[in-house]
Formats: C-alpha cells, sequence, structure tokens
C-alpha cells in the first residue's frame, strides 16, 4: 500500500507540472498573438493604405509629404530644362535687323566701265553676331517713279556678319551716254534680306539713268559679299 500511495503521488505531481506548463503556453500565446497584430496594424498605416483609420490625418500627412517631395522633384527637374532650353535659345545667333545695321553707299564706278557701280556697306552695330543671307531689297527713287533692282541671281550663302564688322553688296546701273537729261534719281532705298523695314540713302552714283523702253529694269543688285570690298 505504501508503494501504491508514493506512485500515485508522484502521478499527481506530473500532472500537476503538465498542467502549469500548459498554462505557462497559453498564457505566451495568448502575448504573442496581439504583438503580430499590432505590428501588422503598423506596417499597414506606413503603407499609407489606412486613408479611412481614425489616424487618417497621420496617414494624409505622410501622403502629402510624399506628394509635395515628387511635386518639388518634377519641378526642380522642369525648371532645368527650361533654363537649358533658354540657354540653347540665347546661343543661336539671330538674323540682322534693320536697326542694328549702319547702311552707307559710295560711287565704286571705274573709269573704263561700261555700267556704274555703287557698293552698299552694311555695318553691325547691334552689339551682337547676326546672320544674313541672300539679297538686300533696293529700289531707286526716279523723277519717273520707284524703280526696283533686278537679282543678278549669283549663289548666295548664308553669313554670320560679327558685330563691328561690316559686308558689302554692289548696284550696277547702266550709265547715261545718250546726251538726253534722262531720267533723275532722287534716293536709294534699301531692305536688308528678310527684313520688311527699309533705310533711305542719297543716291551717290550719277544722277540720271538713260530712258528705257520699259522692257525691264536695267538696274542689277548682287547678293551679299559681291561688291569688291567684301567683308570689312
Amino acid at each position: 500500500m505504501r508503494v501504491q500511495k508514493l506512485t500515485f503521488a508522484a502521478l499527481v505531481v506530473v500532472a500537476g507540472l503538465s498542467l502549469t506548463a500548459c498554462q505557462n503556453g497559453e498564457d505566451d500565446m495568448g502575448q504573442t498573438a496581439p504583438s503580430s497584430a499590432s505590428s501588422a496594424s503598423s506596417a499597414s498605416g506606413g503603407s499609407g493604405s489606412g486613408g479611412s483609420d481614425q489616424d487618417g490625418g497621420k496617414d494624409s500627412a505622410g501622403k502629402g509629404s510624399g506628394g509635395q517631395g515628387t511635386v518639388a522633384g518634377k519641378g526642380a527637374g522642369g525648371q532645368g530644362t527650361a533654363v537649358g532650353t533658354g540657354s540653347s535659345g540665347n546661343g543661336k545667333v539671330g538674323k540682322c535687323r534693320t536697326d542694328d545695321l549702319d547702311i552707307t553707299a559710295s560711287d565704286s564706278t571705274i573709269d573704263g566701265d561700261a555700267d556704274g557701280t555703287v557698293a552698299v556697306e552694311l555695318k553691325n552695330g547691334g552689339g551682337r553676331d547676326c546672320v544674313l543671307s541672300g539679297y538686300a531689297g533696293v529700289d531707286l527713287k526716279t523723277s519717273s517713279g520707284s524703280l526696283s533692282a533686278k537679282r543678278t541671281g549669283e549663289k548666295t550663302t548664308p553669313m554670320i556678319l560679327k558685330d563691328g564688322k561690316s559686308v558689302y553688296f554692289g548696284i550696277n546701273y547702266p550709265i547715261n551716254k545718250s546726251g538726253g537729261s534722262g531720267v533723275r534719281i532722287t534716293a536709294l532705298v534699301v531692305t536688308p534680306p528678310d527684313e520688311t523695314k527699309s533705310f533711305s540713302l542719297e543716291w551717290p552714283g550719277a544722277a540720271t539713268l538713260p530712258v528705257t523702253d520699259g522692257s525691264g529694269s536695267p538696274v542689277k543688285v548682287g547678293p551679299m559679299g559681291s561688291a569688291g570690298q567684301g567683308e570689312g
């Protein structure tokens, strides 16, 4: 009987220990579950997906900061592009404007030539380099009305006229050898290439042109650089 009592007592002790271990395990599991739920809730809030959460203000603030960061990044990038474009635009050489050019004319006729020649100088005084291309418009004001010069048809090439430098073109006209009064020239009007604003000058050549039958202009104009002086 003593042995049976000892054995029963031992079983009771083992059962008690097992019950205690099970309770401790349940307590541990009970503590772990809330901790996992808290972590999941924290991760959900951090992603910004909890827009309807009571702490939505915090989530909204987080989104707002992210939004501002994105806008600022785009803004900085946009400004960089704009500055680059602007700088590139300013680096291009623009065409020569009438107001930027000092235009003068002089008689360049050489003794023995069949025709008279007037050289027109265009000096760049605009404070920047500019592009000239093609032919200038040339009109002679005469006692019989306006007479437009005809282009010679020579090939033209765009040129950059440096600030303070000059380029010349020539005007050829027939000399009045008829002995009559001819057509009196009163003024020279020059319009730079690709411009609509004209510049009026005194005519430096012979005072008159021979009377023609009106079949075509006897006055011819060459392209930029066609006069003997070239670029100055």
